[in-house]
């Protein structure tokens, strides 16, 4: 299958995007230990499961994610994280996160594969290439933390997952809480998280298909909680490219309505993020696609749309990569449009089926 450049990173890189969904499901695991304790008392120090499951019965997911997202933000940390799929696949790599309550810094470096440093100041992303000494800068809009979109009262989370507490087990020599996020309905997956007792701190992920099965796991081997990290020292080493070639991806923030596309209905639960123009590397201006981004509150998913081009676009079909799913799908031609009309590629952390409905449903308007 052949991917445009832009979806094909966005596929590929497996180890980021568990990250960004690592963050989205911190703030549900951290709410159930803060609203236990708040439910039982400052006295309190471990919760029964049958005591966490009544305030599961009283709170919504909204407003556990709101209540732990400031907790959450201020928690540094230097771990070992390990990600595998149920296709084999296994990335490793040291974390470096530090967070004030404004600016959130993070460093990641692979330790499998091809050497890669990848920054993360808020927004602003900067991967460093060592093999071929370019450094890749560019700007992210991270879903892991988004305080704006629960406080809008846009998503209503708990009318598509159902909360419910799973035991307790220990995790890189800590004890953790285990809390699992069931989908109503089978347009998104489940997730399995273990929450540090003390901090609230995910220290371990499972993303769960439709049947309960394992799609891919996410977890510190080891870590240093309150780490001695320091935003101006990221900041420092984020912003040192001598002797890389830099490379700048602009993105131009735009609308699908602006360009042209529009769904003919919403897909259950998911509401539009964001719509960018992203420049595809090509040699003409024309080389662009739209990244179209939509997200239940959890889950995320991205649509691609650009120029069809014989040469790259070979084969359309689904691909897997762990809780990751390709879809790839020549649209039809219509009047006016340019020669082989459009390619759409839609990416996603949910089953192949929802991915084919946003497919469905997308339309050209103008």
């Amino acid at each position: 299958m052949q991917l445009s450049k832009e979806a094909a990173a966005e596929a590929g890189v497996i180890l980021m995007r568990t990250l960004d969904c690592f963050q989205r499901a911190m703030g549900v695991a951290c709410a159930f230990l803060a609203l236990s304790a708040q439910a039982q008392g400052p006295a309190a120090v471990s919760p029964s499961k049958a005591q966490v499951q009544g305030v599961a019965a009283e709170r919504s997911i909204g407003d556990w994610l709101i209540r732990l997202h400031e907790a959450s933000r201020r928690r540094a940390y230097v771990g070992t994280f390990v990600v595998s799929s149920s296709v084999g696949g296994m990335s490793t790599a040291k974390i470096w996160h530090v967070c004030d309550g404004t600016q959130q810094v993070e460093r990641v470096e692979s330790l499998t594969g091809a050497p890669r440093s990848t920054f993360r100041h808020n927004d602003q992303v900067v991967t460093f290439l060592p093999d071929s000494r370019v450094a890749v800068t560019e700007k992210r809009e991270s879903l892991g933390l988004f305080p704006n979109l629960l406080k809008s009262g846009e998503h209503a989370i708990q009318e598509f997952y159902a909360v419910q507490a799973a035991g307790q087990e220990r995790v890189a020599g800590f004890d953790a809480d285990v809390v699992e996020l069931n989908p109503r309905d089978k347009q998104r997956y489940g997730y399995r998280i273990w929450s540090e007792k003390k901090t609230g701190l995910v220290v371990k992920l499972q993303t769960l298909d439709v049947d309960g099965r394992v799609l891919e796991q996410a977890a510190f081997s080891e870590l240093q909680l309150d780490a001695p990290v320091r935003i101006e020292k990221l900041t420092q080493m984020m912003g040192n490219t001598e002797g890389y070639r830099v490379e700048r991806r602009e993105l131009v923030r735009t609308t699908a309505a602006a360009e042209g596309w529009a769904l003919k209905q919403p897909v259950a639960g998911f509401k539009a993020m964001s719509c960018f123009k992203r420049p595809l590397g090509g040699p003409s201006a024309t080389d662009i696609a739209m990244q179209w981004t939509f997200s239940d509150g959890l889950a995320s998913v991205s649509l691609f749309v650009e120029a069809f081009d014989r040469q790259r676009h070979v084969k359309e079909g689904v691909m897997s990569m762990g809780a990751t799913q390709t879809l790839t799908q020549r649209l039809p031609e219509r009047p006016g449009e340019p020669a082989g009309g459009w390619w759409l590629t839609a990416v996603g952390e949910v089953p192949p089926q929802t991915l084919k409905t946003f497919a469905l449903s997308l339309e050209r308007r103008k």
